[in-house]
């Protein structure tokens, strides 16, 4: 397996953004994007009396545990929150018109487990080959992607975006590792493309969880067909144990090992804010893709690919009708 589980940057949190642009522009960035009902940091680690063995890591674990805290990328990040303040201060001055969720969200590694299945669709959580359907409660997740420029920020047709993350007990689609052997499958792994408002939505399951690393869900931005912006959303630490009592989730344990507070990877600004539906939950993240500084190769993050890397590409074959168990 390619170890792609390196880090692109420190990229400045929340509180590192608003001491950056004091008072004016922090509210310019927190009116901007989604409310947040919290910081994901605020729950307990859990505790116990005697000592246990330590939980064998799977390979993204491994990796992000070893992450080095490398500031490379505070100064780029910088410039993209100035480009969204100045591009959203434009937009509001334009005569009354509704100001886009333009925030402009910190790319951070893409993990060891991405697979290119080159499948467009909706509804992930089953697998295209057997009809395997995963098990879990239900999340619709949707995506508002903007184009951030200077002096404008828009709607941004046409990108595609992919996702995948684990299931219920933590394992992933289409890999091998030393915990698992998942190879030809492909549920809870898909991608969609930005409609004329810029929305991509997917049907999915409340991700699981594993050792060595906070819940989490892997994404990325293809703008166009040599650029993409690679990241990972992450849930409320509350909310996740709460899901965590109920099966299939349940019978590995309804608290995590590691809370957002203490993961190598989490930033503030990638933090969803879930709410509850009939079905089950939904998110909607916002973000803003500046292209001219957005990584050009597959997991390149900010200053290109890695060396012999391949082009990035954001033309996807469809797969068919959109499946719904």
């Amino acid at each position: 397996m390619d170890n792609d589980d390196r880090q692109i940057g420190h990229i400045l949190s929340r509180r590192e953004v608003l001491k950056l642009l004091g008072a004016t522009g922090a509210v310019l960035l927190v009116g901007c994007g989604p409310s947040q009902s919290g910081t994901g940091a605020t729950t307990a680690a859990p505790t116990g009396g005697a000592a246990t063995q330590a939980p064998t890591l799977n390979a993204e674990a491994q990796t992000a545990e070893a992450l080095p805290q490398n500031p490379t990328a505070v100064t780029a990040q910088a410039a993209e929150v100035a480009t969204t303040e100045g591009a959203t201060t434009a937009v509001a001055a334009g005569g009354g018109a509704t100001v886009p969720a333009c925030v402009v969200r910190p790319e951070v590694t893409e993990g060891p487990y991405y697979v290119d299945v080159d499948l467009v669709r909706t509804d992930i959580r089953s697998d295209s080959n057997t009809g395997e359907v995963k098990a879990g409660t239900p999340l619709a997740l949707t995506f508002n992607v903007s184009q951030v420029s200077a002096s404008n920020c828009t709607p941004l047709q046409g990108a595609t975006v992919e996702i995948w993350h684990c299931d219920a007990t933590g394992v992933y689609s289409g890999v091998s590792d030393p915990g698992f052997n998942t190879e030809g499958q492909n549920w809870l792994r898909g991608a969609q493309v930005t409609d004329a408002n810029g929305v991509a939505t997917f049907t999915t399951i409340y991700p699981g969880w594993y050792s060595g690393r906070a819940v989490h869900i892997h994404f990325k931005v293809h703008p166009d067909e040599t650029k993409v912006f690679t990241s990972q959303l992450f849930c409320d630490d509350t909310l996740s144990q709460q899901v965590f009592t109920q099966e299939p989730y349940a019978s590995k344990g309804s608290t995590p090992d590691t809370l957002n507070s203490t993961d190598n990877i989490y930033q503030d600004l990638l933090l969803l804010t879930t709410t509850k539906t009939d079905q089950g939950y939904a998110a909607t993240f916002d973000i803003g893709i500046d292209p001219s500084t957005v990584g050009t190769g597959e997991s390149g993050g900010p200053g290109g690919p890695p060396p012999g890397g391949p082009p990035a590409r954001a033309t996807l074959t469809p797969a068919g009708p959109t499946q719904t168990p």
